[in-house]
């Protein structure tokens, strides 16, 4: 090989290796879908993250887990699917719009009926409550979409209440929206969940709330999945298994959610 071969190879080789050595600095992304319920979760939640995978970037959006499941199913660009109700995940799966394998029950949710009004106390009698002239508007998560909706739905039903608290009804479509109609007084009330309270300081320290039994709805399953674009991520597919660490586990607890058996 002459000389002006042999320098040709060397400027290709080195060539090759800078390329490499700028896909190896070139940061992860990670698009999810997340319930909204887990608002104020998600940054304690990937600030942990960040610590073990500093250079993936998580880009969120949050919404009605109802909703994401009709955008994924027609072709949404998110790697990851939170969902305030386990059968959104196993339904994608069906449909070939995510990894069976992948899905992860992460964490069962909490309803409580909440208020920010001192003339009415959470601790009473809920047919009591609804019946209370000073409890105008009740807002609730619309059940169309929403797990929580359906769960808040069934609870007062199983009650026999749905009849006191539906002429009442303010929907938001989705619970953290819902949480803003009690936190903004367009509601004097709502049902909704557990951790958007614990999260919030201003929830804690200018509200009460009581919690509903589980035993009154169906279990608030909360599930994770691969879609099938985030199959071929790498970056994805560490982030979920992150969820079943027990860092991750200790977040879910701190912000409300009741925690399914550990996954080896």
């Amino acid at each position: 090989m002459n000389a002006r071969a042999r320098l040709l190879a060397f400027f290709a080789g080195l060539g090759s290796l800078l390329a490499s050595a700028a896909e190896i600095r070139r940061p992860s992304a990670v698009a999810i879908a997340a319930a909204s319920d887990l608002v104020f979760c998600l940054p304690a939640l990937h600030a942990e993250f960040a610590k073990i995978e500093p250079r993936v970037a998580l880009r969120v959006t949050t919404g009605s887990s109802g909703n994401f499941f009709a955008q994924i199913t027609h072709g949404a660009p998110y790697d990851v699917f939170l969902s305030a109700d386990l059968s959104y995940p196993r339904a994608l799966v069906a449909a070939g719009a995510a990894e069976e394998k992948s899905l992860v029950l992460y964490g069962v949710g909490r309803l409580v009926f909440w208020t920010k009004r001192a003339d009415l106390d959470p601790a009473t009698d809920l047919a009591a409550l609804l019946r209370n002239p000073l409890l105008k508007k009740l807002a609730l998560a619309n059940p169309t979409h929403a797990p929580y909706g359906r769960a808040a739905r069934e609870a007062l039903t199983t009650l026999g209440v749905w009849s006191l608290a539906e002429p009442k009804l303010v929907l938001g479509d989705n619970i953290a929206q819902t949480a803003q109609f009690v936190e903004t007084g367009h509601a004097d009330a709502g049902v909704i969940a557990l951790s958007l309270v614990l999260g919030a300081p201003a929830s804690r320290e200018s509200g009460r709330w009581t919690e509903i039994p589980a035993t009154l709805h169906q279990p608030l399953e909360q599930g994770a999945v691969l879609t099938t674009r985030g199959a071929a991520n790498p970056a994805a597919a560490r982030y979920l298994a992150f969820l079943r660490t027990p860092e991750a586990r200790a977040l879910f607890e701190r912000f409300g959610f009741r925690l399914p058996p550990a996954i080896p």
